[in-house]
C-alpha cells in the first residue's frame, strides 16, 4: 500500500491519539473494540504542511485528552471545544480544524446526528468572543468531556520555540513565488 512520504524524521515520533468513536462503530467503519489512531501525520495532511499552530493544535489535543480521560480511551464526539476569542483571534481557526479532525467536535456545519441527533457533532465547537485567551498564549482552549462534565483549560504559548534567524527573508519569497531550493 502507498504512504505518503515526508522528509521529517521526527513526523513519526511523535505520540498517537487513540480515540473510540461511537459512531464510526454504528455505521460500519470499524469493529467494537476498536478505536481511530490519529497519527501528528494526519494533522500534517489535513493542514497541508507542519508549523507551530498544527503542533500546538496537534499536542494541545493529546495533553487534554490525557488530562480528561486518564487512561481510559478518550470518545469522539462526546467532547465539547470552546475557544476563548473569535475565530480569527491569532490562530484560532486552524487550531480549530485540527481539534475538529481529532475530537469530532465542529461547529456549525458539523453532523447534525442519527435519529433525532444521537452521535450529534454540530455545535460541538464553539468560539467565545467576550473571552481572551491568555495574554501571552497562541489560544486557550476549553475541553469538556460530555458524560461527566470534567473541563480543562489549555493554553498554547509558542514563545520558547527558537526561530529561525532566516525566516524573515525567506518567508516573503516563498509567499511570493519568488523563493527558489537555493534560498
Amino acid at each position: 500500500m502507498e504512504q505518503t512520504k515526508f522528509n521529517k524524521s521526527f513526523f513519526d515520533s511523535v505520540e498517537t491519539i487513540r480515540i473510540k468513536d461511537p459512531l464510526a462503530i454504528t455505521l460500519g467503519a470499524m469493529d467494537k473494540n476498536e478505536a481511530f489512531v490519529f497519527t501528528y501525520t494526519d494533522a500534517v495532511k489535513f493542514a497541508g504542511h507542519s508549523c507551530p499552530a498544527v503542533s500546538g493544535a496537534y499536542k494541545l489535543t493529546l495533553l487534554a485528552l490525557k488530562s480528561l480521560y486518564g487512561s481510559e480511551v478518550p470518545v469522539r464526539g462526546q467532547i465539547k471545544v470552546t475557544f476563548k476569542g473569535g475565530i480569527d483571534y491569532k490562530v484560532n481557526g486552524p487550531i480549530s480544524q485540527v481539534v475538529t479532525l481529532i475530537t469530532g467536535a465542529a461547529g456549525e456545519s458539523g453532523f447534525k446526528g442519527l435519529g433525532g441527533g444521537r452521535y450529534n457533532r454540530h455545535n460541538l465547537l464553539s468560539f467565545n468572543e467576550t473571552q481572551q485567551a491568555k495574554e501571552d498564549a497562541v489560544c486557550t482552549v476549553v475541553f469538556e468531556r460530555m458524560d461527566n462534565n470534567k473541563k480543562i483549560e489549555i493554553s498554547y504559548s509558542n514563545y520558547m520555540l527558537p526561530a529561525n534567524p532566516k525566516m524573515g527573508d525567506l518567508m516573503p519569497l516563498a509567499v511570493t513565488g519568488k523563493g527558489s531550493d537555493a534560498r
